[in-house]
């Protein structure tokens, strides 16, 4: 009998290693003064990098592994005396923390992109990767 995955299971395609250790020390947002880091990508997915590029801009979909899953409300920076739910603000805590990160790759060296900035602390599991697509407007 074959097996499916299950539907709800996600596959880390790879893992952050940054400079960045604990998530006290890390910036809120890529854009705010946050390190270039590498995505190592497992064996198993590389041949999924097959045309990214130096300079390309893409989307790394991280699983935010120190997040706490039971958070359904925050004080968000921009309002700290307003509580609001956690689907309305940028908050790493929620039920499902995924984090989206739009970076640009510096180099790459076999499985290994250096992309920032990222925001992202070291172990950090990516999820997928996604390139960033522009379209071009009709006249």
């Amino acid at each position: 009998m074959k097996t499916r995955r299950d539907a709800r299971s996600v596959r880390p395609v790879g893992v952050i290693r940054s400079g960045l250790k604990i998530r006290k020390g890390a910036p809120r947002q890529g854009s705010e003064g946050a390190p270039d880091a590498w995505l190592e990508v497992h064996a198993w997915a590389a041949k999924g990098l097959h045309r990214i590029s130096r300079g390309d801009e893409i989307i790394v979909i991280t699983w935010l592994h120190k997040a706490d899953r039971r958070t359904l409300q925050v004080y968000p920076r921009s309002d700290p005396e307003t509580l609001t739910g956690v689907f309305a603000t940028r908050s790493p805590d929620r039920p499902n923390p995924l984090g989206l990160h739009p970076v640009t790759v510096r180099s790459i060296r076999g499985r290994r992109l250096r992309i920032g900035p990222i925001e992202a602390i070291d172990g950090t599991p990516v999820a997928d990767i996604k390139p960033v697509l522009t379209c071009a407007r009709a006249s």
